[in-house]
């Protein structure tokens, strides 16, 4: 019976969150090694499917950055990165789109309909325009050149907003069309940001392999449970956000300032996290907030 009166308990505590998330848009980015485990990406697609069920409206956003380091190698192609974005050449390019639309996003749509859920894929490049991804050395001061990496210049939310109504997940690809209308690899974390920024999401959640952010980056018990925008570019410059935090919390930054309600930070590792972040009082990972 004790068990029984938790389990109520426990909806109980989610029911305010329920009611004040239900009709809003929350976009979901995850991928790397949360996809690369079964259990950690079930327990994932569980929690966006139950968010859907509760009369939220989920949008995913997926990576597929160790799955397209394997199809590389797969072809002879050497990983390279500058800056922490892949460098994506002519060759590359044909193999990462491969993977996200014949692999990656085909099984996140199945794992997504086999436990009851309805979602579809939306490839990338029907709504994301982009400009190619420019930058500076900071040591030498020469241009850097990413190949066929964008930038989001513009999201069509038309396909997104019809599925949608449907009672339908998205499930896009991080792929985009430049002006040259050839299509480029975008970082999934500004993919995200971008199409939160569009639809004016309640939330973005980030779900990553790590608790949170870190106070100490070598202490996984050092999670800020709650950042405010102007505290970000201090811990920067401190390096306490570096690395693959660093495209996240940026990216989530911008959405704030577009008008996106939080940004969380979750660890795809721990099961469910990401209902527990959002429908508990206490929290798992890290919120961002204005």
């Amino acid at each position: 019976m004790k068990s029984i009166i938790k389990k109520a308990e426990i909806l109980i505590e989610a029911l305010p969150y329920i009611l004040k998330f239900r009709g809003e848009i929350i976009v979901v980015k995850f991928g790397g090694s949360a996809l690369d485990d079964l259990n950690n990406a079930k327990s994932i697609i569980e929690d966006i499917s139950f968010m859907e069920c509760v009369g939220m409206k989920p949008v995913v956003v997926h990576g597929g950055g160790k799955a397209i380091s394997r199809g590389m190698k797969d072809h002879g192609i050497s990983a390279e990165f500058v800056n922490g974005f892949r460098v994506t050449r002519a060759k590359t390019i044909k193999v990462v789109e491969k993977i996200f639309k014949d692999e990656v996003n085909p099984a996140i749509v199945q794992m997504m309909k086999d436990i009851g859920a309805k979602a579809s894929a939306l490839h990338g490049e029907d709504i994301f325009h982009v400009h190619r991804k420019k930058g500076v050395c900071g040591k030498t001061g020469k241009g850097l050149d990413w190949g066929f990496v964008g930038v989001p210049s513009d999201v069509d939310t038309k396909p997104i907003r019809s599925r949608l109504r449907r009672g339908t997940i998205p499930v896009i690809t991080p792929l985009g069309v430049g002006p040259d209308k050839k299509i480029h690899n975008i970082n999934a974390d500004l993919a995200a940001a971008a199409v939160a920024k569009a639809l004016k999401a309640r939330k973005i959640a980030f779900i990553s392999d790590v608790p949170g952010l870190l106070r100490n980056p070598k202490d996984p018990s050092s999670v800020m449970a709650t950042l405010h925008v102007e505290e970000v570019e201090k811990l920067i410059e401190q390096g306490v956000i570096a690395g693959g935090m660093l495209p996240k919390v940026e990216s989530g930054v911008e959405a704030l300032k577009a008008g996106v309600k939080k940004v969380h930070m979750i660890d795809g590792h721990m099961p469910h996290s990401l209902l527990l972040e959002i429908f508990t009082d206490k929290g798992v990972g890290t919120e961002i907030v204005v």
